[in-house]
């Protein structure tokens, strides 16, 4: 497959004619053109599915409810193309491995469950009832239930999600590793011991009520598109958008929205930021804190001329703890500190702390720029620092707002995903069953594939996901999961994961969300949850392409009773009719009571937050103010080597998470190609290399592994100084498995030292 490689800027706005026209290539591509049409007329709609894209939420009033990826994200699933047992026939594991990530994708859907067999090195068909027999007789297997990782995707529906980790926990783990640990895990740690709650506290209309709206790291543009109808509708009501983000993004310059015709055939376009600043990479910390530091000047300034003071006084004295501790850190804290690490000026700074003090109602946002870091727990608290200072919590228009990936990356967490789940949760659980839940805590990703590597595990479950090419220090990764007695993958399509099996390894086809689910009962429903707690039910709507995919939920409970029997717990019962999951479901979690009924809500109902009514579920029953220091350093492992650069990983516009839609960044002017790497200009002509050549990039370590990219071509960006970005997964192999952050685990994606050099030969690339 030949695709036209150019580096060439956008001009136009985000959205607008771009937008339709790449939404409609893609209808077309999919060879199921009106069958796609009508699906996208179904999303995100009442008695339709949900996107099974990002987990923005839905505004329930627009004609078209969808956005240019969601409208990829559809189409992608909904493809006449298959992956059918001639296909493994004629291509090799090995064969297969060379493929990009693009091409594996490309081929189709999976039809049929198939078993690796090495000897010949390719998958061959097998039958639901022996590929389930043979999960079983590797579990029953097991010494112990540790021996057991049960990964999760964040697009895994409540009703399947919860069915896993009560199958996980009856057989006596709480090993689940899942993609929140590779994203905004930071999010949750930090928020929880700050607010007690590790979700956001605002609501989707709330951005219609904001005077200023601060969005911290994050792309919307190309990660979830629909926000930039919420920040332009803002913007057009008088909110200021305030960005701190490292690149210069154009979706957070301009915006033409796809849904208004004049904006499309015309160069109109709506201004997003009123302000855009460009810290360095980890550098958010220090410019929240270098905010805070201006506005105490002015509150201390005011009080000492007997005026009153610009913090929220009464909202402190109620409901919060550790301002004391919090005034003197920030009093430590200098300038040059702040400046130096933000990579802004203190100009910029104190500018934008004038927007924040000018407005009454102030939303913070932001995404992965802020959680992939080795302080990013530290970063979240100090953003909440800044939001409990001014009272923006518990009132219409202001509060916090982490801008979660996947569709149902919230909503796995509250059905008991979690490596380390809360009392509450096991006692309910282990009640309404009558057993006993395991109580230590599990592992997360990294944990995980770090017990595989010591050859403690037997067998890897992953429910959705590509684990092989989401997680960091991919040969590493890779190696860990050819290490697991049995890797099974519940899977729409090829990926990456597939083609490094354990010593036996299994793909099972499932179901996509625009697909009709029939079980015993009839046609069912699942459900979601959104980055705003709203809960949404979603029912497929395309027919299957094979009787022989089934359902993630029939999957789940067909392993758990070949395992474990029907005796004690009816599993498929429950996955001939949804409802009963959703009875137990609000049985064992609060906020779900009536869970069916509530189902039938036009646009979801909401699970609430304690933290947005002032409830604070910490120690001290109030919201805690983090004293922490600025990180010395992004690198402290390093010592005192000097990093010439710091890369981040991003996405493409083609792309949502590991999925690689197409070869284009439209918004960034690249075509046809993803090994690139932008820089700015002047970093370029200091090292004596040109646009468009070939470097390769090599992380700074101190584990004595090398870690290189080779080949990538060098595109001037407007980024600053010093840092570097390129696309994942192709760079994923730099990040060091070993890099993570403090309390979350979470890979520091966002924050890698490298170093480049010229390419002396092009190393072999995987075609495309």
């Amino acid at each position: 497959m030949k695709f036209k490689r150019k580096i060439q800027p956008y001009r136009a706005a985000a959205g607008g004619w771009g937008s339709l026209e790449a939404t409609t290539r893609f209808v077309l591509d999919s060879k199921a053109a009106l069958k796609n049409l009508r699906n996208l007329m179904r999303m995100n709609k009442a008695r339709g599915f949900d996107c099974p894209g990002c987990a923005w939420g839905d505004d329930n009033k627009s004609t078209f409810s969808f956005c240019e990826n969601g409208a990829k994200a559809v189409t992608w699933e909904a493809t006449r193309r298959v992956v059918e047992p001639e296909f493994f026939a004629q291509h090799s594991v090995s064969t297969l491995y060379q493929q990009s990530d693009y091409f594996l994708e490309y081929q189709g859907r999976l039809t049929h469950p198939m078993r690796y067999n090495s000897a010949t090195d390719h998958y061959e068909p097998i039958s639901w009832d022996d590929a389930l027999a043979l999960i079983a007789r590797h579990l029953q297997a097991m010494d112990h239930p540790n021996q057991m990782e049960l990964y999760t995707s964040g697009r895994a529906s409540n009703e399947a999600s919860w069915l896993y980790q009560l199958f996980g926990r009856v057989m006596g783990t709480n090993n689940f590793p899942d993609c929140s640990n590779m994203c905004h895990e930071a999010s949750g740690t930090g928020l929880k011991r700050s607010i007690g709650v590790g979700k956001g506290t605002i609501r989707l209309d709330d951005f219609d009520h904001a005077d200023a709206i601060f969005v911290l790291g994050q792309n919307p543009g190309t990660n979830h598109p629909r926000m930039l109808h919420s920040l332009r509708h803002a913007a057009d009501h008088g909110a200021k958008i305030v960005t701190f983000n490292t690149l210069r993004e154009r979706g957070l310059e301009r915006f033409a929205d796809p849904q208004k015709p004049l904006e499309i055939v015309t160069s109109m376009a709506g201004t997003i930021s009123s302000a855009y600043y460009q810290p360095n990479l980890g550098g958010d910390m220090a410019a929240v804190r270098g905010m805070v530091k201006a506005l105490l000047e002015l509150q201390r300034a005011r009080l000492a001329a007997g005026e009153k003071g610009i913090f929220e006084q009464a909202f402190i004295d109620a409901n919060t703890h550790g301002l004391d501790d919090y005034l003197a850190a920030v009093d430590n804290t200098r300038w040059d500190d702040i400046v130096r690490q933000s990579g802004l000026s203190e100009v910029q700074i104190r500018e934008a702390a004038a927007i924040y003090q000018s407005a009454e109602r102030v939303i913070v946002t932001w995404a992965m720029g802020i959680t992939q870091h080795k302080h990013s727990v530290d970063t979240v608290r100090e953003i909440t620092n800044l939001q409990l200072l001014f009272g923006q919590l518990g009132k219409k228009g202001a509060g916090l707002c982490p801008v979660r990936g996947h569709s149902n990356v919230q909503g796995n967490r509250t059905m008991g995903i979690d490596e380390k789940p809360g009392k509450p949760f096991l006692d309910a659980l282990g009640a309404h069953f009558d057993f006993e839940p395991p109580r230590e805590h599990g592992h997360n990703t990294v944990e995980a594939l770090n017990a595989m590597l010591r050859d403690e595990v037997k067998v890897l479950i992953a429910l959705g996901g590509n684990l092989a090419a989401a997680a960091p220090d991919s040969p590493v990764t890779e190696e860990a999961l050819q290490h697991c007695g049995l890797t099974v993958h519940i899977s729409t399509k090829l990926n990456r994961s597939h083609l490094v099996p354990g010593h036996e390894g299994l793909i099972l086809p499932t179901l996509g969300r625009t697909e009709r689910d029939r079980q015993a009962s009839g046609n069912q429903y699942i459900t979601v949850e959104d980055s705003f707690s709203m809960v949404h039910a979603s029912e497929g709507v395309g027919i299957p392409l094979a009787e022989t995919q089934r359902s993630e939920t029939a999957i789940v409970a067909g392993i758990a009773h070949a395992t474990l029997g029907s005796d004690k717990i009816d599993w498929l019962a429950m996955a001939g009719n949804y409802e009963l999951i959703r009875d137990h479901i609000a049985a064992t979690i609060p906020g779900f009571a009536d869970f069916n009924n509530k189902c039938d809500i036009p646009g979801g109902f909401y699970l609430g937050s304690a933290a947005a009514e002032l409830r604070f579920n910490t120690p001290s029953k109030r919201a805690e103010f983090s004293a922490a220091a600025l990180p010395t350093s992004l690198f402290p492992q390093l010592g005192d080597v000097a990093v010439p650069f710091t890369l981040q990983t991003l996405r493409s516009h083609d792309q949502y998470n590991t999925t690689i839609y197409g070869l284009d960044d439209r918004y960034r002017g690249v075509y046809g190609q993803r090994e690139v790497v932008f820089i700015h200009p002047d970093d370029m002509a200091s090292l004596g290399f040109a646009e468009g050549q070939l470097v390769d990039i090599e992380t700074l370590w101190n584990d004595g592994l090398t870690r290189r990219v080779s080949g990538f071509k060098l595109v001037p960006y407007n980024i600053p100084r010093g840092n570097l970005a390129a696309y994942y997964p192709e760079t994923n192999p730099l990040v060091p498995l070993s890099s993570f952050g403090d309390g979350s685990g979470t890979p520091t994606s966002k924050s890698v030292p490298v170093k480049l050099a010229l390419t002396a030969a092009v190393a072999s690339q995987r075609i495309a």
